[in-house]
């Protein structure tokens, strides 16, 4: 069996997070989605869960729902396959209403190339090439 991977975030807006989304390389599956939920499909073992708010929070019982632009409660890192995929990406999401950064790991470039990718309401995925 092959694993498959779904980053569940809540979101504000559902439609404006879809369009984000969207404008990333994601394609949304409409099987798995609805006025509470966009499943968005990066390739078939990577998927981001948008969920309103309200939603992701049944997912929680007592819990809070964080809000992710000031509190972090994950890093969902994931691969491309080339440094310049990871700065598209990453120019992507800035052209989009998002933003990115990078951290310096003091990691050459030649050796891996990743970048902090922040959506519209603050949750953070990680695009990262590494070399093989």
């Amino acid at each position: 069996m092959v694993t498959m991977v779904f980053a569940n975030f809540p979101v504000t807006d559902l439609a404006r997070a879809t369009a984000f989304y969207t404008a990333l390389g994601f394609k949304q599956n409409h099987e798995y989605s609805d006025e509470r939920a966009s499943g968005m499909v990066w390739d078939e073992h990577f998927w981001v869960m948008l969920l309103t708010r309200d939603y992701y929070q049944e997912f929680l019982l007592d819990k809070k729902v964080a809000d992710p632009k000031t509190v972090s409660g994950a890093l969902v890192a994931f691969s491309l396959d080339t440094p310049d995929a990871v700065r598209a990406f990453a120019k992507a999401a800035a052209d989009n209403g998002g933003s990115f950064y990078r951290v310096d790991t003091e990691i050459p470039d030649e050796v891996m190339v990743g970048f902090e990718v922040v959506d519209l309401d603050g949750n953070i995925l990680e695009p990262t090439w590494m070399a093989q």
